[in-house]
C-alpha cells in the first residue's frame, strides 16, 4: 500500500474516533448522511462504523485506480475535518466548563 492509504485509513480512524466523542459530548453530526446512519441503525456506533466502511472502500477504489491526486485532495479534506472536530470538542469542553 502506497503511504496515500496509510494516510487516508489513519485519517478515517481519527474521524471515527472524533465522531464517537462529539456524539458522547452532545454534540450533534453536521454531515446529513453520517446523521441519518446513525439514526437507521440500532446502535449510532454501527451506523458510524458503516458510513466508514463505505468510506474506505471508496478510498480503495480511488488507490487501485491510481487516482492519488484525488487522494491525496481527499485525505486534505480529512485532516481539515479532524482538526475542526478537535478545536469543536475543545470549545464544548471549555463552555462546559466555564472557562468561557
Amino acid at each position: 500500500m502506497t503511504q496515500l492509504m496509510f494516510q487516508y485509513g489513519y485519517l478515517q480512524i481519527l474521524d471515527f474516533l472524533t465522531t464517537i466523542a462529539f456524539l458522547l459530548n452532545g454534540v450533534q453530526e453536521g454531515n446529513p448522511v453520517v446523521k441519518w446512519a446513525i439514526n437507521a441503525f440500532p446502535n449510532p456506533i454501527i451506523g458510524l462504523a458503516f458510513i466508514k466502511i463505505l468510506a474506505v472502500a471508496l478510498g480503495i477504489s480511488c488507490w487501485y485506480r491510481g487516482r492519488d491526486r484525488l487522494l491525496s485532495r481527499i485525505n486534505i479534506g480529512f485532516a481539515v475535518l479532524v482538526a475542526w472536530n478537535l478545536v469543536s470538542l475543545i470549545m464544548k469542553s471549555v463552555h462546559v466548563a466555564g472557562m468561557a
